[in-house]
C-alpha cells in the first residue's frame, strides 16, 4: 500500500521530474483495482490540500520543486500582505495587493516567488492558487442602496466591501450590524459577493459590539447537544472506591489551599508548602485532573480541541469546557473532595536547587479558597482583622512568600526576563457600558502562585522530556538576531552596552540586566517596550526547543487544563503513563508522535484568535469609556513613536494617537533606529516614555480609536531646556542690543511680536552672495547664517567680528542649549563643501542627551570679557537643507516663518521688526509700519528699522572690507550703491534659497 509519505518523499528526490498518474502508478508498483482506486483518492485528496501541484499537462509534483511554497496569507488593512510560509526556516514573503488573486487573511496559498534581494532575505511572491479557505463568514455594518447592498467589514483587513444582491438582504436595514456567508471572492477589481444569514441588531444596540467581536473572530457561543449530554452525565461527587480502584495518593491530610481572583469560579490549581525535617522545602502543586473527565475522541474532547482555550471577553467568559465541568466536579472547590494530577518538589534549604521530584495522580480536599486581596491583606498589610480570620494559615502563608521570592530570586540570576507591564480591567454594568478602568495589580499574592506554577511547569515538561514520549511543550525561540541587533543599538543610544557571546548571541540574563539597571529610570517604558517588540512569540511545539523568555530549557503548559487544551492533552499522556508503567507501546508512541504537531498548532491559532479576541473588546470599551470625556484634559506617556504620529497611553491605560499632521509647529522626522521624532527647525523631539498633557479630540466607535491633541509636552529635559532657552535669552545684559542680537523667539518684542532672526541672516546671506560671490550650495547660500553668532545681521542680530557694542548678553543665540555655536570658517567652509547626508540632519547624540552641548569654557570666557566668541572647531546646526536651525521655542510667529515661506521677497511687514522682503531690517518700501523700540536701541549693525544709509565701518578680525572685493559669505553688511536694487535682489535671493514646502 502506497502512502502519503511514501508518495511525497518520492516527488522531493532530486532526480524526479513531473509524472502523469499512470507513470507514477508505474513506477510506485501499484498492483490491483482497489489498490489503483485508492491511489487515485489519495493523489486527489493531496492535490486538494495543496501539498501536490498537477501542471497544465496533468503531471505531478510537490510545490517547493515547482517553484511554489506553501504558506497562510497574513493580511494588512492597507491592502498588502505577507506570506508565513509553513516551512519555518523560509522568510516571509510580500504580497502586493495586485498579487493577491482572491485570497484573503488567513487564507492557505500556494504563492510563486517573483522576486528576491541578493542576499535571498527579502522576497516578493503572487499567489498562484487558494488552497484552503479562512474566511467564509464576515461580519460588518449594512448599507442599503436600493437595487443592491453592500457590507462594510468590521475586520478591516478584508478592505472590500461585501456586494449583496437586492433579494439577499433578508429583511437587514442601514446600519445594521450582519453576518455575511460568502458567496463568491474577489477576483481582479471585481468584490467578494455574500448572502446575509444573521442580523445582529443595531450598531449602537446594547451588546451587539461584543456580539459582533464574537462572530467577527467566529468564536462558539454555546455547546452542541451532544457535548453538553457528555457533561451533564459526569458525577458530582467522587467515591471511596473511585480513588482505590485507581491507585491515587491520598493527600486530603495536607494544608492545602487555592489562591485566585475574587471572581473565579473555575478553581483547577492548588499549592501546599511544607518545610522537612532536613530543612528543605516541599512544594506540592495540585491540578484538577480534567483529562479523567473529558476522554480523548469523545464529544467534550472534540469539542474543547475546535476552542483550544477559554476566551475572556469584557463582559462575559467563552468556556473551553460547560460550565458543568468547569465550576462542577472540575473546580477544586473548598472542604469536597477532588481527584488531582499532582507534582511534589523538594528544594535544598541553601542553594534553592531541586534535589527530588515526583509527579503522580492523587485525591486532595482543599482547606480554604483564598483570594489574591485577603493573601495580601495577610502578608503585606498585616490586616488584624483577615489575619485573625484565617489564623491557622497565616505560617503556611509566610513559609510559601519566603519560599516564592527565593525561587522568583534564582529564577532571575540565571537570567529570566521579567517585563513588568500594567494590565487594566474595565469594569461594565448590567447593559455592558463601561463605567471604570481598573489596573489589576500584581501583588505578593499573585507572584506567589506565578513562581509555583512556573517551577510545576518546569519539573513536569523535563520529566516526561526524559521519559521520551510525545509531549506538548511551550517554547519561546531565541529572537531574530537582525532584530536583536536593532534593539542593542538602540539601547546603545541611552548609554547602555549588552554583553553578548559569539557576535549576535545573547544571554536572556543580559536583557534581565538590562531591565534591573533601568528599573526606575526615566527610559525604562521605552526600552522595556522595544525590547518586547524584539522577540517572538510564545507558541506550542511537538518538541522542547526551550523558552527564551524564562531562560529555561524545558517548559510546558501543565497547570490550567480547564481552559487550555495542551495542558488537557498533557494531563492524558501523564496518566496514560503512570497506567501503563511508565512504558508506552510502539503503535501507541506512533499515534500520538503523529497527533502532536496537529495539536500544537491548532492550539497556537487558537490561542492568538482569543488575544485578538480579547485585545478587540479591550479597545472597544476603552474607546466608549471615553467617549463622554471628548474635551478632557489627561497626563499620559508616549508609548509609541511612528512615522505617522505619536502613541499616548493615559493613566488609566487608555490609548490614543496624535497625529503627526496635528503637530503644526515644525516639520517632524521619524528616526526609526532611535525610535523618536525630531523637529525640524526647533529640534523638539518625542520618544517613548516622555511625559505629555494632551486633550480628547475624537472617539472613532467605528475603528475603536481615540485622537489627542498635544496640549503639553514635560518629558524631554533637553527639549524644554532648549525652548526655555530660546524663549528667555529676549534681555541679554545688555540692553537693546542683545534684544536684537539674542535671536530666538523673544528678538524684536517677544514670541508674539517678532520676526524670526532666522530670515534677516538667510536675506543678508543670499544678497551678498548674489552681490559678488559664486553660487554655491545649500549651505554656502546661507553663509552669512552659517558663521552669525546672534540672530541676523543687520536684520535682528550682529554680524560676526562685532565686539560687545554690538552683541552683549550671554553671547548664546536663543535657540536650542544642545546646539553650540561656532565661527571658525575654515571648519565651516569644510562642512559646507561636504555634501548633505540624512544623518547631518540632527546631531542625536546631542539631542539626546549623550554628548555635551554646552558652548566651550574659551567661548565662555570670551564672551565674559566683551570679546566676540570663536568657538573653534564648532558649527552651527543645519537642518536637511542645509539651512542653520534658529529654533524659537517651538512657538510659529503666526504660522508663518521664512523657513516655509517660498515667497518671501513679496510679504509686507510688520510693526515689531524690519519686512520679510528687507536685508538689515531697513523699511524702505514698506508702507507707514514704525520700527520697534528694540531695533531703535540697538548699536552698530543691529538694524535700526529705519532708511538712512549706513556707514561702512573699518573690518575686524582681519577680514577685508573694499568695494572691489568680494564680500565674505558671513559678511551681510557690505553696501551697495544702489540699495533699493539690492533690497529686491536680496528678497529674490531669500527666495531662491529657500526650500520647496513638502507637498
Amino acid at each position: 500500500m502506497i502512502t502519503e509519505e511514501t508518495l511525497l518523499d518520492f516527488m522531493r528526490e532530486a532526480a524526479y521530474k513531473p509524472m502523469t498518474y499512470q507513470e507514477l502508478h508505474r513506477e510506485l508498483g501499484v498492483e490491483g483495482a482497489e489498490s489503483f482506486k485508492a491511489f487515485l483518492v489519495m493523489l486527489n485528496q493531496l492535490e486538494e490540500e495543496g501539498r501536490i501541484i498537477r501542471n497544465r499537462n496533468d503531471r505531478y509534483g510537490v510545490p517547493e520543486r515547482m517553484n511554489l511554497l506553501r504558506g497562510r496569507v497574513q493580511a494588512h488593512a492597507k491592502g498588502f500582505a505577507f506570506l508565513l510560509p509553513e516551512d519555518k526556516a523560509h522568510p516571509d514573503v510580500y504580497l502586493h495587493a495586485n498579487d493577491l488573486a482572491s485570497a484573503m487573511n488567513g487564507d492557505i496559498v500556494l504563492v510563486r516567488i517573483t522576486s528576491k534581494s541578493e542576499s535571498g532575505g527579502r522576497m516578493e511572491g503572487e499567489v498562484v492558487r487558494v488552497v484552503e479557505r479562512a474566511v467564509t463568514q464576515v461580519v460588518g455594518t449594512f448599507d442599503n442602496h436600493e437595487a443592491y447592498g453592500f457590507v462594510v467589514p468590521d475586520d478591516k483587513r478584508i478592505n472590500r466591501d461585501i456586494f449583496i444582491p437586492k433579494g439577499q438582504f433578508q429583511g437587514a436595514v442601514s446600519g445594521q450590524k450582519v453576518v455575511v456567508r460568502i458567496v463568491s471572492y474577489p477576483e481582479g477589481r471585481s468584490a467578494a459577493e455574500g448572502e446575509i444569514v444573521e442580523i445582529l441588531g443595531h450598531k449602537n444596540d446594547p451588546g451587539v459590539d461584543i456580539l459582533s467581536i464574537i462572530r467577527k473572530h467566529q468564536l462558539p457561543e454555546g455547546f452542541p447537544e451532544d457535548v453538553l449530554e457528555e457533561a451533564e452525565a459526569a458525577p458530582e461527587s467522587i467515591t471511596e472506591e473511585e480513588i482505590l480502584s485507581q491507585g491515587r495518593r491520598d493527600l486530603r491530610g495536607r494544608v492545602i489551599v487555592t489562591i485566585d481572583g475574587e471572581d473565579a469560579k473555575d478553581l483547577d490549581d492548588a499549592v501546599n508548602v511544607e518545610r522537612l525535617p532536613n530543612g528543605n522545602y516541599l512544594l506540592g502543586v495540585h491540578i484538577a485532573d480534567v483529562g479523567y473527565y473529558v476522554r480523548e475522541k469523545s464529544a467534550l474532547d472534540q469539542e474543547a480541541y475546535r476552542r483550544g482555550c477559554s476566551v475572556y471577553l469584557v463582559d462575559r467568559v467563552i468556556p473551553m469546557l460547560p460550565h458543568r465541568l468547569s465550576n462542577g466536579i472540575c473546580s477544586l472547590n473548598p472542604q469536597v473532595d477532588r481527584l488531582t494530577m499532582s507534582c511534589e518538589m523538594e528544594f535544598d534549604a541553601k542553594t534553592l536547587k531541586r534535589v527530588r521530584h515526583d509527579v503522580f495522580t492523587s485525591v486532595i480536599r482543599t482547606k480554604e479558597r483564598m483570594t489574591y486581596t485577603n493573601v495580601r491583606k495577610i502578608l503585606q498589610d498585616e490586616d488584624p482583622e483577615v489575619t485573625e480570620r484565617y489564623a491557622e494559615l497565616v505560617d503556611s502563608f509566610k513559609l510559601m512568600e519566603e519560599l516564592a521570592m527565593r525561587l522568583r530570586s534564582t529564577r532571575m540570576k540565571r537570567g529570566a526576563i521579567d517585563f513588568d507591564f500594567v494590565e487594566a480591567k474595565v469594569i461594565v454594568d448590567e447593559n455592558g457600558k463601561p463605567v471604570d478602568i481598573v489596573k489589576r495589580e500584581r501583588s505578593i499574592a499573585e507572584q506567589i502562585i506565578e513562581e509555583f506554577m512556573l517551577a510545576a511547569n518546569e519539573t513536569v515538561a523535563e520529566h516526561f522530556y526524559w521519559l521520551r514520549v510525545p509531549f506538548l511543550y511551550r517554547i519561546h525561540e531565541n529572537p531574530d538576531s537582525e532584530k536583536l541587533l536593532a534593539f542593542v543599538q538602540f539601547a546603545a543610544n541611552f548609554g547602555y552596552t549588552i554583553k553578548g557571546k559569539g557576535g549576535s548571541a545573547i544571554h536572556p540574563r543580559a536583557l534581565q540586566t538590562l531591565l534591573e539597571d533601568i528599573r526606575g529610570t526615566k527610559e525604562q517604558t521605552v526600552i522595556s517596550t522595544v525590547m518586547l517588540r524584539s522577540m517572538k512569540q510564545a507558541r506550542y511545539e511537538a518538541e522542547s526547543l526551550g523558552h527564551f523568555g524564562l531562560a529555561a530549557e524545558f517548559y510546558s503548559h501543565f497547570t490550567s487544563p480547564i481552559r487550555r487544551y495542551p495542558d488537557l492533552v498533557i494531563h492524558r499522556v501523564m496518566r496514560e503513563v503512570f497506567e501503563h508503567g511508565g512504558v508506552l507501546s510502539d503503535a501507541r508512541l506512533e499515534a500520538l508522535g503523529a497527533r502532536m504537531p496537529d495539536i500544537a498548532q491548532q492550539s497556537s491559532e487558537r490561542e492568538r484568535v482569543a488575544v485578538e479576541a480579547e485585545r478587540d473588546t479591550d479597545k472597544l470599551k476603552k474607546a466608549e469609556y471615553m467617549l463622554d470625556k471628548i474635551g478632557e484634559e489627561f497626563d499620559g506617556i508616549i508609548s509609541s513613536v511612528t512615522s505617522f504620529g505619536i502613541f499616548i497611553e493615559l493613566e488609566n491605560t487608555v490609548e490614543g494617537l496624535i497625529r503627526l499632521s496635528d503637530l503644526t509647529d515644525d516639520y517632524y522626522h521619524f528616526h526609526e533606529q532611535h525610535m523618536l521624532l525630531v523637529g525640524e527647525r526647533t529640534s523638539r523631539m518625542f520618544r517613548i516614555g516622555d511625559e505629555v498633557r494632551v486633550r480628547v479630540e475624537h472617539v472613532n466607535m467605528d475603528e475603536h480609536t481615540i485622537d489627542f491633541a498635544l496640549l503639553e509636552s514635560t518629558g524631554s529635559a533637553a527639549a524644554r531646556e532648549g525652548q526655555r532657552a530660546g524663549r528667555g535669552n529676549r534681555g541679554g545684559a545688555g540692553g537693546g542690543a542683545a534684544r536684537g542680537a539674542a535671536g530666538g523667539a523673544g528678538a524684536r518684542g517677544g514670541r508674539g511680536g517678532g520676526r524670526s532672526a532666522a530670515g534677516g541672516e538667510r536675506a543678508a546671506g543670499a544678497a551678498g552672495k548674489r552681490g559678488g560671490q559664486k553660487r554655491a550650495g545649500a549651505s554656502e547660500r546661507v553663509g552669512a547664517a552659517a558663521g552669525a553668532r546672534g540672530g541676523g545681521a543687520r536684520g535682528a542680530g550682529a554680524r560676526p567680528g562685532r565686539g560687545a557694542k554690538e552683541q552683549r548678553g550671554n553671547g548664546e543665540r536663543g535657540g536650542m542649549v544642545f546646539a553650540r555655536r561656532g565661527s571658525d570658517s575654515a571648519a565651516r567652509n569644510e562642512g559646507e563643501r561636504r555634501g548633505w547626508k540624512p544623518e547631518d540632519d540632527y546631531n542625536l547624540n546631542r539631542i539626546m542627551g549623550t554628548e555635551d552641548g554646552t558652548v566651550s569654557s574659551e567661548s565662555a570666557a570670551s564672551t565674559s570679557k566683551g570679546k566676540p566668541e570663536h568657538a573653534k572647531g564648532a558649527a552651527v546646526r543645519k537642518d536637511m537643507w542645509g539651512l542653520p536651525i534658529l529654533g524659537t521655542g517651538g512657538v510659529i510667529d503666526e504660522g508663518e516663518y521664512e523657513h516655509f515661506s517660498p515667497g518671501v521677497g513679496s510679504r509686507r511687514g510688520r510693526p515689531g521688526g524690519g519686512g520679510r522682503n528687507q536685508v538689515g531690517g531697513s523699511n524702505g518700501n514698506r508702507r507707514g509700519k514704525a520700527p520697534s523700540s528694540a531695533n531703535k536701541g540697538a548699536s552698530g549693525n543691529a538694524g535700526s528699522g529705519t532708511n538712512q544709509r549706513r556707514r561702512k565701518k573699518p573690518a575686524e578680525n582681519g577680514a577685508v572690507n573694499t568695494v572691489n572685493s568680494k564680500p565674505d559669505a558671513g559678511d551681510a553688511n557690505v553696501v551697495k550703491k544702489k540699495p533699493r536694487k539690492k533690497k529686491n535682489r536680496a528678497g529674490q535671493a531669500a527666495a531662491a534659497a529657500e526650500p520647496k514646502q513638502p507637498n
